[in-house]
């Protein structure tokens, strides 16, 4: 149906432009012309507009009239006689009220009837330009009606020097005198289709050729039934502004106009109409699909489906009261299921098919892989043309929000070091021991909750993507081609430039945390000067010149000790390696994890043993019992397991503390419930 209504709409245009563009085509810069004439295709006389000039055959015309076109013909030594020619057309010709002067002729014209001698133009022009003085005749026109082009063509004479227009009066002596100026009768071919108070013209003063349609007494205007016609003559009009259409009246053209205009809109309307109503139905098929295959994931996922009805009464109706985010997807509220379950309740802002993939993502992705440190999601509702996420409840907010500060006065490094080590433990979760392997695409600050005791959750997996088993096998499997999507500031500069995403794509994102975390900066903050608008670009500056101090944040500065110090350059020599552009230069998750759970621990009290090869013992106290393997050590946290390799342990003992240094802060307990004891606002 729409196809069709699109159809007769581009028709009826089509045939209707040119009708529109020739009725409106009838001025040239802030000169209007009546009809028959215009500069248009479908005019019956058609003028060239050459702003601000109007011509015809090459010559201006200085004035039309409803019996006369009046061109500017000045005085030209070397004007050629066929220049005159194409004054000569099918509805328009030069008059007998015309005197020329010609030079060059070959033999002697009769003069006679000529109103303006040739020895007057010679002395009024003279022959200023002229390279001879040859004698100017005058080639007289005594007959009524038109000159023709044979007539002047056997004049004999090579050059037109001028012409005058000359008025006779009834007993044939000149009235008055135009010079310069050349004049054309004009008429319209056919039948005569004049309007209503109109006469048709024709016979002498047409010379039988054609016709022109006259307004009567006290009616103005073209007069043609196809222009503007005849109104009744206004006194506060100028009668000849009639011609130009700059005065008020109702014509045929303007009613043609008008109907063409209201047929169009009509159309376009109907068209309108037809295309709603389809994208409507079209709109509905894809939610009901998409209904369907969510609920679908819901239910193959044992994800609860919660009615909307709890929803909206968990959160007193979305109220604004209750809002605790609002992110690019959707607004976040806090809501209480039952006595006293609180759970963030996510709802997507719109329903098309990039919100439900994301939505689907989430539910797959969050249903079927556990960690202490991915976010939960509890349910969902697909109800009422909305997609609602339910998840656990984060009372303590983001990340982003407690290092600027928004929550507070800040964490102290301890638990800014354990959120580190938590978040890079849930993200090596993803990428080695998940499989297929799983890459989250929005690593940032601002997607790191944190509970109660401010133990860190991942959140936000609608970007998620899978990735190969077999990523480590070969360099072709070790990427998947997709494009670029992510948070400005922490996206991965290779994979924007290149579109392979890979595990190394989140290595570079939590890179640019780890240097939240030290500095408390934005990723992108543009009331920075230019050069340092990118965090991680700033980063890589200072750490490589030496100057992480410049951008560390102030809060850490009282009571920093050696521990303290150490592991924040540590973290800075961490975060400058994953920010490596080349992706092959980056650590993995494992390795990053391994890396900062080995620095947290330096802090703790002197381990009895010491870390000897690949094959050798742990002794640790008895709050942090770990496992040796051949190629790995396992240390057991009190919130997970976290295998380190050996390879780290190495490295970490050479470091200037160690993991066999005391811990020098009586600050705070490097324990994980003392830790969280710490006094944070």
């Amino acid at each position: 149906m729409i196809r069709l209504q699109l159809l007769l709409l581009c028709t009826s245009l089509a045939l209707l432009l040119p009708l529109i563009s020739a009725a409106g085509n009838q001025s040239c810069g802030n000169k209007g012309v009546p009809y028959p004439f215009g500069f248009a295709d479908g005019f019956p006389i058609r003028l060239k507009c050459s702003a601000p000039n109007i011509t015809v055959g090459g010559f201006n015309v200085r004035n039309i009239t409803r019996d006369w076109i009046q061109i500017d013909l000045p005085p030209s030594c070397t004007r050629p006689i066929n220049d005159t020619f194409p004054l000569f057309g099918s509805n328009f010709a030069l008059t007998g009220r015309n005197n020329f002067f010609l030079k060059n002729c070959s033999g002697g014209i009769n003069t006679t009837g000529c109103m303006v001698q040739p020895d007057l133009i010679q002395k009024r022009y003279g022959f200023r330009g002229c390279r001879d003085n040859g004698e100017v005749n005058c080639f007289p026109v005594t007959k009524e009606g038109f000159v023709t082009k044979d007539e002047i063509d056997k004049s004999g004479c090579q050059f037109l020097f001028a012409a005058t227009t000359v008025d006779r009066a009834e007993n044939g002596q000149a009235e008055s005198i135009e010079l310069n100026t050349a004049e054309l009768g004009w008429w319209v071919t056919g039948k005569c289709a004049c309007s209503a108070n109109a006469d048709c013209v024709n016979g002498t003063a047409t010379a039988d050729r054609g016709f022109r349609c006259n307004c009567r007494d006290g009616f103005v205007g073209d007069g043609f039934g196809a222009g503007r016609g005849c109104v009744k003559a206004s006194s506060n009009c100028n009668p000849s502004n009639y011609l130009n259409g700059k005065c008020g009246g109702t014509t045929r053209i303007g009613v043609l106009v008008g109907g063409i205009f209201a047929g169009a809109i009509l159309m376009s309307i109907i068209a309108l109409v037809c295309y709603c109503i389809r994208r409507r139905s079209t709109s509905f098929r894809i939610r009901k699909s998409a209904r369907r295959l969510l609920s679908e994931a819901a239910v193959s996922s044992s994800v609860t489906l919660y009615p909307h009805r709890d929803l909206d009464r968990a959160t007193n109706g979305f109220s604004e009261k209750q809002r605790i985010g609002t992110g690019a997807y959707g607004t976040v509220f806090a809501g209480r299921i039952g006595a006293d379950e609180w759970v963030a309740v996510k709802r997507i802002k719109r329903f098309d098919t990039d919100s439900t993939d994301q939505v689907m993502n989430e539910i797959k992705l969050l249903s079927t892989v556990s960690h202490p440190n991915l976010v939960r999601l509890l349910g969902c509702c697909i109800e009422k043309d909305e997609q609602i996420l339910v998840y656990e409840f984060m009372p303590n907010g983001t990340l982003a929000q407690h290092l600027q500060r928004e929550r507070g006065f800040g964490l102290p490094w301890t638990v800014r070091l354990t959120i580190a080590a938590e978040t890079a433990n849930a993200i090596a979760h993803l990428h080695s021991v998940v499989h297929p392997p799983i890459y989250h695409r929005d690593i940032k600050s601002s997607n790191i909750l944190l509970d109660y005791n401010y133990n860190s959750k991942v959140a936000d997996f609608g970007l998620s993507r899978l990735g190969t088993a077999d990523s480590d096998l070969s360099l072709d499997a070790s990427h998947i081609s997709t494009a670029p999507q992510g948070t400005p500031g922490y996206l991965d500069p290779q994979y924007h430039q290149n579109f392979h995403l890979s595990d190394k794509s989140d290595v570079y994102s939590f890179g640019v945390v780890l240097v939240e975390i030290i500095t408390a900066m934005k990723a992108v903050d543009f009331g920075r000067p230019p050069n340092e608008v990118n965090l991680a670009a700033l980063a890589i500056d200072r750490i490589g010149r030496g100057r992480l101090d410049d951008i560390t944040d102030p809060f850490l500065e009282p009571n920093r000790d050696a521990w303290t110090l150490s592991s924040i350059h540590k973290v800075a020599e961490l975060a400058f390696r994953c920010l490596a552009f080349h992706r092959d230069m980056r650590p993995s998750m494992l390795e990053v994890a391994g890396e900062l759970e080995q620095i947290r621990l330096s802090g703790w009290a002197p381990m009895e043993g010491n870390i000897v090869g690949s094959t050798g013992s742990v002794s640790s106290c008895e709050s942090t019992p770990s496992r040796v393997t051949g190629k790995s050590v396992t240390v057991e946290t009190g919130r997970t397991l976290v295998v380190v390799p050996m390879e780290v342990v190495e490295l970490s003992r050479n470091s200037p503390v160690s993991v066999e240094d005391p811990w020098f802060s009586e600050q705070s307990s490097p324990s994980t419930n003392s830790l969280l004891g710490n006094p944070v606002q």
